[in-house]
């Protein structure tokens, strides 16, 4: 609809974002911090390519002050496989973790019973469904510039130290 609207327009297509305040790089490293085994579901193999919530900003900026219309995945510099991905974490931050292969259904299951305990919903059939057939990564070039390596070396301290809610980040009651 925003193709055929005839205005000009500018699409950003971020994948999985990390940086302060993100969900999933967040919540993968407070589980591992407080759990000795971790659900890898399915093969594990799926890709993904973090970008920065810095490079988002700065790709949108960029991309507003541009005379053509465009789509932009917002991608990082690297790819990983889920299973890499929360391997690398744990290694990070310093846990040694039992990883187990298990059905996505068992995920889903265990990401149930552990949302209840967190007052969150961790994870949605969609969300895993759509990690699995890797809509969170693309085969064209990086248009981020910033390293999920980096990033996660320099904050292993302080990532996963306390869950982010997904459902209070987007209903909390307003400040008064």
């Amino acid at each position: 609809m925003i193709r055929d609207s005839g205005l000009g327009y500018a699409i950003v297509r971020p994948t999985v974002i990390f940086g302060r305040e993100d969900i999933l790089i967040n919540n993968i490293a407070y589980i591992l911090r407080r759990v000795p085994i971790f659900g890898i579901p399915g093969s594990g193999s799926y890709r993904l390519r973090p970008v920065s919530v810095e490079d988002v900003a700065d790709i949108c900026v960029g991309s507003g002050r541009a005379e053509s219309d465009e789509v932009i995945d917002a991608v990082g510099p690297e790819t990983f496989t889920f299973e890499g991905l929360v391997r690398l974490i744990a290694q990070t931050i310093g846990r040694r973790t039992l990883f187990v292969r298990v059905p996505p259904v068992a995920a889903l299951n265990a990401a149930a019973i552990i949302g209840r305990v967190v007052g969150d919903v961790m994870v949605t059939r969609d969300e895993l469904d759509g990690l699995m057939a890797e809509l969170v990564t693309t085969e064209g070039p990086a248009t981020g510039i910033r390293h999920l390596t980096e990033w996660l070396a320099q904050n292993a301290a302080v990532v996963g130290k306390r869950y982010a809610s997904e459902v209070s980040r987007h209903y909390r009651a307003p400040r008064r």
